[in-house]
Order: C-alpha cells, then sequence, then structure tokens
C-alpha cells in the first residue's frame, strides 16, 4: 500500500515522503495513529502543491539572505564599537557577539541574531575584525568591526 507519511517515522520515512508500506502495517498502525495517509490522486496532488509553497518560499528567504549579504559587505558598512583599552591596545573586558549584534541594529537598522555571528572568541583588542555572519545554510557575509578607544 502506498502512503503519504504525515509525520516523521523512524526506519520508514520522513514527513511528506511517498512510499509503499505493507497494508496491515498502514492500516493498523500508521493511518489508525494519525502517521500517514493513503495515497490517492488527490492527496499526492496536495502534497505535490505543499511542496511547490515550500520551494517558493524557501527561494525567498535566499533572496533576502543574499540582499542582507549585499548590505552588509559594502565598503561602507563598519560596525563601529567603543570599548576601554590598556596601553597596549587590549581591551578591558571583550567584546562578544552580542554586542556586535546591537550594535548593527543602532547603527544600521539591520537585526541578525548573535547566534548567527560566527565569532570563535570574543574580540579583546582595537582595531578591525573580520566577523562571518551565517544567514542561511548557504549564504555567509563578512561583517568588518572597528573596535575604537571610547
Amino acid at each position: 500500500m502506498r502512503v503519504i507519511f504525515l509525520e516523521d517515522v523512524k526506519g520508514k520515512g520522513k514527513k511528506g515522503d511517498v512510499k509503499e508500506v505493507p497494508t496491515g502495517y498502514a492500516q493498523n498502525y500508521l493511518i489508525k495513529n494519525k502517521l500517514a495517509v493513503e495515497a490517492t490522486k488527490e492527496s499526492l496532488a496536495q502534497v505535490a502543491g505543499q511542496n511547490k509553497a515550500k520551494a517558493k518560499q524557501e527561494a525567498e528567504i535566499l533572496k533576502e539572505a543574499q540582499v542582507l549579504k549585499e548590505m552588509l559587505e559594502k565598503e561602507g558598512t563598519v560596525v563601529e564599537i567603543k570599548a576601554k583599552a590598556g596601553e597596549d591596545s587590549r581591551l578591558f573586558g571583550s567584546i562578544p557577539s552580542k554586542q556586535i549584534a546591537d550594535a548593527l541594529q543602532k547603527q544600521y537598522q539591520i537585526k541578525i541574531d548573535k547566534r548567527k555571528l560566527d565569532l570563535k572568541q570574543p574580540i579583546r583588542s582595537l582595531g578591525y575584525t573580520k566577523v562571518p555572519a551565517k544567514l542561511h545554510h548557504e549564504v555567509t557575509a563578512i561583517i568588518n568591526v572597528h573596535v575604537v578607544q571610547g
């Protein structure tokens, strides 16, 4: 019997998959527990429509990420953060990704989640630092951060 999975079923299929399974298993377990429905022409057409809508939405999200990357990587886009530092330009404390995200929001009205900033270690010195930002699984932007004496 062909079924369309409504939920992920370990070892059998993922949500949205159309697979052939034994009739008894389908009727007595999958359909009864609302984990799958029988694959009819109507249900297959409905799944195809959902997949098309999902693909369109993902393409839109990717396009938005690419536009945001262009904005962040423009020549004049430099996030400036003031911090106190000692004689050897080492900071008293450090600049974490949250502070960079807040400064980006304040200076350019661009809201990025701090978890998307791929900062291995907090910034601990004055000067320019390039911080990668993972905007989408296919798009990574480089943000220029300038830490100045403040």
